[in-house]
């Protein structure tokens, strides 16, 4: 009986830790996320952008309407995640 509530009590120790810890990470992915975006307005402003090689292959398909294929070669480009790379290629579009 102990030993079950000692397991138990472990448990629950350690979903809360991992709760905080996912907590934790998603709040620095929010903070992040607002930087980059305000940066990317900033190098949009001073006219800084640098164009990747096969960016044009993104806009190329955008004008196609393949859009998921677009996402899917910005992920390509960039290493971007689904949702970074979905905001990007509407931005763009």
């Amino acid at each position: 009986m102990d030993m079950e509530i000692a397991g138990l009590f472990f448990i629950l120790i350690g979903v809360l830790a991992v709760t905080g810890v996912q907590s934790r990470i998603s709040r620095a992915d929010k903070r992040v996320a607002r930087v980059e975006r305000k940066l990317d307005l900033i190098i949009d402003h001073l006219g800084l952008r640098e164009n990747e090689p096969r960016m044009d292959e993104v806009l190329t398909l955008l004008r196609d309407d393949k859009k998921i294929q677009a996402i899917k070669v910005y992920r390509e480009i960039t290493g971007a995640g689904l949702k970074e790379a979905k905001d990007a290629v509407e931005r763009m579009a």
